[in-house]
């Protein structure tokens, strides 16, 4: 893609954003009403999924080290 054609790409995707969404009919105060709610939805959306693949990431990597520590260990930690 050409360094140029870079923002017209984007105003392109805006536009095809504004007809999916059907935005282009919106007064300008419905817009930042609505633009304002749909980047607080997907700034909630990946806060949420960066704590939880965090969280995930995490007890697989404890359940990982505890599998390849003692073996006598192992069936205690599991049962807890």
């Amino acid at each position: 893609m050409d360094v140029k054609s870079t923002p017209s790409y984007l105003h392109w995707l805006f536009c095809q954003f504004e007809l999916i969404t059907c935005s282009y009919l919106m007064e300008p105060w419905e817009k930042v009403l609505f633009y304002s709610f749909n980047l607080a939805m997907l700034g909630l959306l990946l806060y949420t999924t960066y704590v939880c693949v965090a969280f995930h990431a995490s007890s697989a990597f404890q359940l990982l080290c505890s599998f390849l520590g003692n073996p006598r260990e192992n069936a205690l930690a599991v049962l807890k």
